[in-house]
């Protein structure tokens, strides 16, 4: 990956597309690196999260989560998932953050040199050349090592730089979770719980 010291950088995390992707992968991201090899590397500004939770469940499974990356440099944005039934009388859980993503992105790309984006979500493409034509930088992270792709075509072709997140294993990976003293010091694992509509818009739970 192509990172300068002098670029004004910030880190845009689409929560559940990540998650997926690291899933299919068969690691978790460990969170406390992610954000250590950009500040040694950039100059980080921001490193947002975002995610969408159920506000009805007395416990969400993504909480530890996301109060450990409140709390050690990340910002979090969430709003509540969307619950409805299907036809089949299945319970169905609509979660979609493009919009907040969007929204700042634009907000903020004037005053960056270098956006990194981890998604493979199809629907920012234009997003992406918007914030080109301001004159950003933008590097997408997602992976075309599981089949079929994690990252949409049109997404890859768009920016500037796509990094496989394979090729971060070593970087900002860990085994999947199940170690204490791990999840105390780098933040909990993302649980599957989360809902994750990346690649089909809803997720059955």
């Amino acid at each position: 990956m192509r990172l300068y010291k002098d670029e004004r950088t910030a880190l845009f995390i689409d929560g559940s597309n990540l998650y997926a992707t690291a899933k299919a992968l068969g690691f978790d991201i460990d969170y406390k690196n992610m954000l250590k090899m950009f500040e040694d590397a950039t100059r980080l500004t921001r490193a947002i999260y975002y995610t969408a939770l159920l506000d009805d469940a007395d416990y969400s499974p993504i909480r530890p989560l996301i109060d450990w990356l409140d709390y050690n440099g990340f910002m979090v944005v969430t709003k509540p998932a969307k619950e409805f039934t299907d036809a089949a009388g299945r319970r169905k859980v609509k979660g979609n953050m493009d919009i907040e993503i969007a929204v700042d992105i634009m907000q903020l790309c004037t005053s960056l040199d270098h956006i990194v984006l981890f998604s493979g979500d199809g629907d920012f493409r234009s997003l992406v050349e918007a914030a080109q034509s301001k004159g950003c930088r933008v590097t997408v992270i997602s992976s075309m090592a599981i089949r079929p792709p994690m990252i949409a075509d049109e997404l890859r072709r768009q920016a500037d730089q796509f990094v496989d997140l394979k090729s971060l294993r070593d970087k900002i990976g860990r085994a999947p979770s199940g170690n204490r003293d791990n999840e105390r010091d780098n933040g909990p694992a993302q649980t599957p719980d989360q809902p994750v509509d990346d690649f089909e818009e809803f997720a059955e739970i």
